[in-house]
């Protein structure tokens, strides 16, 4: 299926998708604003025939090819009348599919009570129009649009706006690059591990509580350990043989991910910025260590609003305080552990809200799971 953007006023924002403006479309225009102070005043203008026949075949050249039309917020406000009133034509004529996305309803605004009347055009925004299938942000507008238009509730579906996360959240191209080749956006708690894979890190400690954790939920949990193996110490290659031999004996081998392993033949390694996007976007930090002089990535996760589950080592204590769940690297079974880390997240409202909305308010996620199926299903009402 293929996308055309139609509007009255910008430019192409990306070259894979036809952008066509029509300046008449627009509520800036001259012409347009002319109309609307007459409009307001509750007076036709003496152009407002002309206006709508040139909008008229405007917008069927402009839907020329096409099968649905999604027009925002023309169906429900008064900004642009004219425009309005072509699209009107156009839904009379049963050619087009047509979607009323609605964010505002002048009529159930005081702000626009003065500008509206009794009559067309202005009847035409609290109307329920044939061959339309109406779309608002929320239950509430949801609400108000049926008591306006006359529709029951489940004709009118909610599709809410939504964030782009990378823009949001500042992602560089490393990061893009690892939500993507990992499946992340759709998963549930997701755990940092900030550390090179050798045996005082006790990376088989992360793996067993991930193990346990996925039991307990029955959810896509996953673990990022950031680091390659040790380069000091021979041993570490077989340290990492045995980890990986865990995490397939645990059924762990898409859920708990060795960032190294990115690289192919040369290590991937993490960078500065590739870490600050990580820990703005894991839900906690796991830190099992058996040994620690220090332990930086309590600070960090401090800093980045990270839920703290780490072992009980006095570095810890003096960074993290009270602000931390604490474990035995040694002696606290996985199960425990787990535990702890669902109890955690699940009383936290930052951390409930943050999951909820990567999962659900994302715009790819609700093109995929809302717009789309929308698209795909009988639009008549």
């Amino acid at each position: 299926a293929k996308v055309r953007i139609i509007a009255g006023s910008g430019s192409t924002f990306d070259p894979r998708i036809e952008t066509r403006i029509y300046p008449l479309f627009g509520s800036k225009h001259p012409d347009i604003l002319a109309a609307k102070k007459t409009l307001d005043a509750g007076q036709l203008p003496a152009n407002f025939g002309w206006l709508v026949g040139q909008i008229t075949a405007q917008l069927r050249e402009a839907t020329a090819g096409c099968d649905t039309l999604i027009a925002h917020n023309v169906h429900t406000m008064n900004k642009n009348l004219p425009l309005t009133v072509a699209l009107r034509a156009l839904t009379d004529e049963g050619d087009l599919q047509m979607i009323a996305w609605v964010h505002d309803l002048a009529w159930m605004n005081e702000q626009y009570q003065g500008e509206l009347f009794d009559g067309d055009p202005w009847s035409l925004l609290k109307q329920a129009w044939p061959n339309t299938r109406c779309v608002t942000i929320s239950q509430a507008r949801q609400a108000e649009l049926a008591e306006m238009i006359g529709l029951p509730l489940e004709r009118i579906a909610i599709i809410t706006a939504g964030l782009d996360l990378p823009t949001f959240l500042n992602w560089g191209s490393d990061m893009l690059n690892v939500v993507s080749r990992l499946s992340l956006l759709d998963a549930d708690r997701i755990l940092i591990v900030p550390a090179r894979l050798t045996r005082r890190k006790n990376i088989e400690l992360a793996l067993r509580v991930l193990a346990a954790l996925r039991e307990r939920t029955g959810e896509d949990d996953r673990l990022i350990v950031t680091g390659p193996p040790g380069p000091h110490n021979p041993q570490n290659m077989g340290y990492l043989g045995d980890l990986l031999d865990l995490r397939h004996a645990l059924a762990l081998d898409s859920a708990a991910h060795f960032l190294y392993e990115l690289g192919g033949d040369k290590p991937f390694i993490p960078d500065d910025p590739l870490m600050a996007n990580l820990f703005g976007f894991a839900d906690g930090l796991l830190f099992p260590s058996t040994q620690e002089g220090f332990g930086i990535p309590i600070l960090e996760a401090g800093l980045a609003r990270l839920p703290i589950f780490c072992s009980d080592l006095p570095p810890f204590h003096e960074t993290a305080g009270e602000d931390a769940v604490y474990f035995m690297a040694q002696g606290t079974p996985p199960e425990a552990i787990a535990a702890d880390i669902q109890r955690t997240l699940e009383d936290s409202p930052v951390s409930r809200l943050r999951r909820r909305v990567r999962q659900h308010y994302r715009w790819d996620a609700i093109i995929r799971d809302r717009l789309i199926p929308l698209l795909n299903e009988g639009l008549t009402i």
